[in-house]
């Protein structure tokens, strides 16, 4: 997952549709604890995704 917090604008919706992978700091903007989406979030993680108006994430496939 890429997370570009220079053209997050604070919205919210990828928090809101998945919180468990999206975080807000106290800016709110966005951040990830970790690059790797839990196991069963990764729906929720996509809609969040595809959800942000700024187009600040992308959820990419891991290459094995």
């Amino acid at each position: 997952m890429i997370v570009d917090r220079g053209r997050c604008c604070g919205y919210g919706l990828c928090a809101q549709l998945c919180p468990e992978v999206y975080k807000l700091d106290e800016n709110g903007l966005v951040y990830v604890e970790s690059e790797l989406i839990p196991g069963g979030l990764e729906e929720e993680a996509r809609e969040g995704a595809a959800a942000c108006p700024a187009e600040a994430l992308v959820i990419e496939a891991i290459q094995s």
